[in-house]
């Protein structure tokens, strides 16, 4: 009895997803449950998992095709996998003996100084075979770097999904070693040789196009992420206002008790749990900052649902932590964790990216000190974390180094006058220069 895999209901608005990367070949053995299939939609990727165990006897839709809701992925019929190994032994033994048949006919010829020309041409071969399997294996990147390092899919051990050969893969294998000359280097002396990579060595023709340019094609969430915000810059009247905060004070505080905190709470005391509170403070007393516009009506929130810019591998997403105001420092700091988390494993779910009435970024933790950050449609305002920086200022007549972060709204002036937005930036500053307050509720 066979068992038809389709692409599953994907959430709210979304009707179709790109095949991004099959975890299992056809012939492959399948357990119950285990991921076949990974799909990319413009929002998160996900898994797809096998109903029952069984064999993968055909893939429908290759990589890299766009599919819709219940649309046919592949076919799991009976059966342990073990068929596939049986098919794949006749191949084996082709090969072999093509092989040995190629070495046959090379054999005989030989040099003036007593050495085969079969010597002379295996490396070549050799080399060729080796961009074959390289570009079947290994990922593009990582194919291009073996070939100009002259490495074979043998000598690099794959930890990519499927057993794909990465770029991290191949740096490892060129640190430990296991670079070899390029057949084009001629003979060496004996003695001392320097194997110089093939990007470094001298060559009067010019690099072939393909090598100067690697064409990938954008994911659906870059794609999504690149339409929304062109369509923020477009539609939006959107400014931005900058403040500065002396972190001197949440510095202080952080250091004081976070040891104590993690012992009771069980997770880290950081400063965006802080920033999340002065945020759901300001916006509490100045509404317009979350607000939307709906076609010719305001629609002001008296709910805050934080969105948090995380960086994960496929892209820039905006998960979002609800009801903000509701929640204990502990509680934000837990949720954030747990929010990045999943970011970064891949396991953000439709529902942790819908919504959301506000946004915070951090450029700061990549090294920025000032950025104009980008509204996150529909919402009105975006607020920009730098890094701390300690510069000299000027405390009650005297020059003192403070720890200083820069602070940038960006606000859509459609909907926030000028008034509220910098008047909301100053509440956001006071919270964090005086967070005993912030804490007490004052």
């Amino acid at each position: 009895m066979s068992i038809e895999i389709t692409v599953p209901t994907l959430g709210e608005s979304v009707t179709e997803a790109t095949v991004a990367q099959w975890l299992k070949k056809e012939g492959d053995a399948v357990a119950k449950d285990e991921p076949i299939v990974e799909l990319e939609t413009d929002k998160v990727t996900l898994e797809v998992n096998a109903a029952e165990a069984g064999t993968l006897t055909e893939i429908k839709v290759p990589e890299g095709e766009t599919v819709e809701v219940g649309a046919l992925l592949a076919i799991i019929g009976e059966g342990s996998g073990k068929a596939a190994a049986k098919d794949d032994k006749p191949k084996q033994d082709d090969k072999a003996k093509q092989e040995a048949a190629a070495a046959k006919e090379a054999a005989p010829a030989k040099s003036e100084s007593g050495k085969s020309e079969s010597a002379k041409s295996e490396p070549a071969k050799s080399d060729t075979a080796d961009k074959g399997e390289a570009g079947d294996v290994a990922l593009p990147a990582a194919a291009k770097l073996m070939r100009e390092h002259g490495l074979e899919t043998g000598d690099v051990q794959g930890t990519g999904k499927g057993g794909r050969i990465t770029k991290e893969d191949v740096q490892k294998a060129i640190d430990a070693g296991g670079a070899r000359a390029s057949s084009s280097g001629g003979s060496q002396s004996k003695g001392t040789s320097i194997d110089i990579p093939a990007f470094e060595r001298p060559s009067s023709e010019p690099r072939p196009k393909k090598d100067r340019e690697e064409r990938v094609r954008m994911s659906k969430l870059r794609q999504t992420i690149a339409k929304r915000l062109k369509d923020a810059q477009n539609t939006a009247a959107m400014l931005t206002t900058f403040n500065e905060v002396d972190m001197s004070a949440l510095i202080a505080l952080r250091g004081e008790y976070k040891d104590a905190f993690e012992k009771k709470h069980g997770v880290r005391l950081g400063f965006m749990g802080f920033f999340v509170k002065a945020c759901v403070a300001a916006l509490q007393e100045l509404p317009a900052v979350n607000a939307e516009i709906d076609g010719t009506d305001l629609v002001y929130k008296n709910y805050y649902d934080i969105g948090v810019a995380v960086s994960s591998p496929n892209g820039l997403v905006v998960p979002v932590l609800r009801d903000a105001d509701a929640k204990s420092l502990a509680e934000i700091e837990a949720g954030i964790g747990d929010l990045g988390r999943k970011a970064r494993d891949g396991k953000l779910s439709m529902a942790d990216l819908t919504g959301g009435t506000f946004t915070i970024s951090n450029g700061g933790v990549f090294g920025s000190l000032m950025s104009t950050p980008i509204l996150n449609p529909p919402q009105s305002g975006i607020l920009g974390m730098h890094k701390i920086q300690e510069r000299p200022m000027a405390v009650g007549g005297k020059v003192e180094i403070r720890p200083m972060m820069y602070l940038a709204l960006s606000y859509d002036h459609r909907v926030i006058d000028g008034r509220e937005a910098v008047t909301f930036l100053v509440k956001v500053k006071e919270a964090i220069e005086d967070p005993h307050r912030l804490l007490l509720g004052v």
